[in-house]
């Protein structure tokens, strides 16, 4: 690769000049050229950073690569929540630090949303309760803002009667029961159970990822006084008996306190 040649992003299908190229040693260091068998940089005037996405594979404009290095997955939010500022005031200044920290963390969606309740803020994908906690960490500490957070939810797979299938993590954006014709949830699985020491064991347990980012890992912590702790892996998605709560305040519906939720622990 030299440097203006025109290169390709695989993944993204993007195509862009490289008006830089390098290496780290350990400071960047300049060259005309990048030779196979070498880790190096590149530098080009890519405006949007889903452009240039973790692991994809970057191929010469005009000698295309037949196929993409293997071992690429897009990353998917697996936990959304609502991110509202205070004062109504901090709303752009809200945007412009998610856009900042999507800079440098591709993982990180987001998408506006209004209330009627809380005014104007977003809709943001995590891929877990640890990215979504960091996230929420930095916007309160490095950009001084004051939020009002929306319970995590997961994203459902929604099977309509039409045959179409669609994804949906925001409980307002549900199809009507008579629209839809089954409704599955992601599940997780918990380490397989060891018995580490005589008072000690490990345990591998399957449940629904909206039971965890509910309040699972809370009475964990609380019920353990801090010492019980877990790790979990996506397994798939399962089909479930589930429905929409909406939450009503002076006979209004609150659509950000809206929930999905099993239908056996509904009370009437």
């Amino acid at each position: 690769m030299k440097k203006g040649d025109r290169v390709y992003f695989m993944a993204s299908g993007k195509d862009y000049f490289a008006d830089e190229i390098g290496v780290l040693s350990p400071s960047q260091l300049q060259v005309e050229e990048l030779y196979a068998g070498e880790v190096g940089y590149l530098s080009a005037s890519i405006r949007t950073v889903a452009d240039a996405r973790v692991g994809d594979t970057v191929t010469h404009y005009g000698r295309k690569a037949d196929n993409s290095l293997p071992g690429y997955e897009e990353a998917t939010p697996m936990v959304s929540c609502g991110l509202f500022p205070v004062d109504a005031d901090q709303f752009p200044d809200l945007c412009d630090a998610l856009e900042k920290l999507q800079l440098n963390d591709a993982a990180l969606k987001f998408e506006p949303e209004t209330s009627s309740a809380m005014g104007f803020g977003f809709i943001c994908g995590f891929l877990g309760l640890l990215h979504m906690e960091i996230v929420q960490e930095r916007l309160e500490r490095e950009y001084n803002l004051s939020l009002i957070t929306t319970a995590p939810s997961v994203v459902y797979r929604v099977h309509c009667v039409n045959g179409d299938t669609v994804e949906c993590s925001n409980p307002s954006l549900l199809p009507e029961p008579g629209k839809r014709k089954s409704i599955e949830e992601p599940f997780v699985k918990f380490k397989e159970m060891k018995f580490i020491a005589e008072n000690r064991a490990s345990i591998t347990y399957e449940l629904p990822l909206a039971e965890m980012v509910g309040d699972f890992f809370d009475q964990l912590k609380s019920r353990s006084k801090g010492y019980a702790s877990m790790e979990y892996t996506f397994v798939g998605y399962t089909e479930s008996n589930l429905i929409k709560l909406d939450i009503r305040i002076n006979g209004d519906c609150v659509e950000p306190l809206a929930t999905i939720v099993h239908n056996n622990k509904v009370s009437y």
